[in-house]
């Protein structure tokens, strides 16, 4: 395993819970999300790895992922529920996964970090705030308007990656401490990738060759797999919330790592100042691409029959 080095902070502002880093190809443009304020931000990479916000979109619910589309509009995981905004800021619910007056005990659920697959479908997942035995899942968005479920058992749904040619799979079930495995878009048996001994998987990525990158919550690091699954590099970042991470920039070739203040003391926030900024890195590989969301078509048809 190699010390690849230690990320550099990226934004002046901090962010509760900063999460879902998305690299924009076609106009260079990074969103993320602060998922506990409700807030989508939308910016650009600049001098020395620097990102500057040039947007931001208040919610009046968490927002656990926020994906653009391909007509201007951004499919977002609001609450409960998939809801796609419109270029003109409409909002029209596509489909309810986990209702926010579903609450089971002290335990309330929300959808966290979601993302399209490579045909531009919204695959999401779920996680519950408080004690509860109620299973998480995870689901797909068709283009009719239909959910698929791709796992019904979860702890705490989470990251989300696909190689470069779709037929693989990868998803983060957070408190089992565990990446999965599968085919793809024809699911597949699911099997453990990769399994943590310290942190909590949470974001991750892949890069040009077919390595997974993982951000690892509560250890302030991005991880590098190669594809049989061995640990092979670190990079280090100073904030231990580390939360997700992206490739960005014309050439892919900036890593994008999200963290959060969330669920720190006051004395961590004191000892890491840096917690809940965007930090970047240049590892030396290039990122896949982003896909687009492309459920434009399922919104339009929800409009017209309303």
């Amino acid at each position: 395993m190699r010390d690849l080095g230690t990320a550099r902070a990226a934004t002046s502002e901090s962010f509760d819970l900063a999460e879902g880093p998305f690299w924009d190809v076609r106009d260079g443009a990074l969103s993320w999300v602060d998922i506990t304020q409700g807030h989508v931000y939308r910016g650009r990479l600049g001098a020395g790895g620097t990102i500057r916000i040039d947007e931001r979109l208040a919610f009046d619910a968490q927002v656990g992922a926020a994906s653009p589309g391909t007509r201007g509009d951004v499919a977002l995981a609001l609450g409960g529920a998939i809801v796609r905004r419109a270029a003109d800021g409409a909002l029209t619910t596509l489909a309810v996964v986990a209702p926010m007056d579903e609450v089971v005990g002290a335990a309330q659920r929300r959808l966290n970090d979601g993302m399209p697959d490579p045909a531009g479908r919204f695959v999401v997942g779920t996680l519950h705030k408080g004690e509860s035995d109620t299973p998480e899942v995870l689901v797909r968005l068709e283009p009719d308007g239909t959910l698929t479920t791709i796992d019904d058992d979860l702890g705490l749904s989470n990251g989300l990656a696909w190689t470069a040619d779709g037929s693989v799979m990868y998803s983060v079930d957070t408190t089992r401490r565990v990446v999965y495995r599968r085919s793809y878009p024809e699911l597949g048996p699911r099997e453990v990738h990769i399994e943590l001994n310290d942190g909590y998987p949470d974001g991750i990525c892949l890069d040009a060759d077919d390595h997974l990158w993982v951000a690892v919550w509560g250890a302030g690091e991005v991880r590098r797999f190669d594809p049989g699954g061995a640990l092979v590099g670190v990079v280090s970042v100073p904030a231990p919330h580390t939360s997700s991470v992206a490739f960005a920039g014309p050439d892919l070739a900036t890593l994008v790592i999200t963290t959060a203040r969330s669920e720190l003391s006051e004395q961590q926030i004191a000892d890491w100042p840096d917690s809940g900024r965007l930090f970047t890195f240049e590892p030396g590989v290039r990122g896949l691409p982003a896909t687009p969301w492309g459920g434009a078509s399922i919104a339009e048809e929800s409009e017209g029959r309303s």
